[in-house]
């Protein structure tokens, strides 16, 4: 029997209960309430320089766009406020307009550019709820396509993505630049 080895070293610092790789970039200056241990804050807050280094692909006056470093799948984006909210009721109606904006906007990208055949659009409101980081509301875009769950998951436990997460920024990157 021969077995192939399926290298993912990005998902170590998930494993081990930390981030992975170097420091992240500091901020020029946060936002007002920003909490300075939450990753969304602090993508939120840095200089567009910064941005391939924190994973954003995106930014508008009221959200972020992030790629997320523990994928479920291939292309799976963070869209979060730019402001350190945990409640729905706390974010305006100019917020939440924009957040589903930007959810429509990046579901058409990735469907052109990875040629996704569908999504899972989710947010998880709370601790009890799964929410990973309860503090910084975050809708979470996991791209999919007909068969993409494989026996992986049911027989290992584990996820196969086929592609680098600074591949996958460029090319979501230049997909948002080359967008009307």
């Amino acid at each position: 029997m021969s077995f192939e080895t399926l290298w993912a070293p990005w998902r170590l610092g998930y494993v081990q209960g930390r981030e992975a790789g170097s420091a992240a970039p500091e901020p020029r200056a946060w936002r007002a309430g920003a909490d300075r241990g939450c990753f969304l804050c602090r993508a939120a807050a840095v200089a567009r320089a910064d941005h391939r280094a924190l994973g954003v692909v995106a930014a508008t006056a009221r959200s972020v766009v992030v790629v997320n470093r523990f994928p479920y799948s291939n292309g799976h984006l963070l869209v979060a406020p730019l402001d350190h909210r945990a409640a729905l009721a706390d974010l305006a109606d100019d917020e939440l307009l924009d957040l589903q904006r930007e959810i429509v906007r990046w579901c058409g990208l990735i469907e052109r550019s990875m040629q996704a055949q569908g999504f899972n659009v989710g947010l998880n409101l709370g601790a009890a709820a799964g929410a990973g980081l309860p503090g910084h509301l975050h809708w979470h875009v996991v791209p999919r396509w007909r068969g993409d769950v494989n026996f992986m998951p049911t027989t290992a436990g584990v996820r196969v993505l086929p592609q680098a997460l600074d591949s996958l920024w460029e090319q979501l990157a230049a997909a948002a630049e080359a967008a009307p």
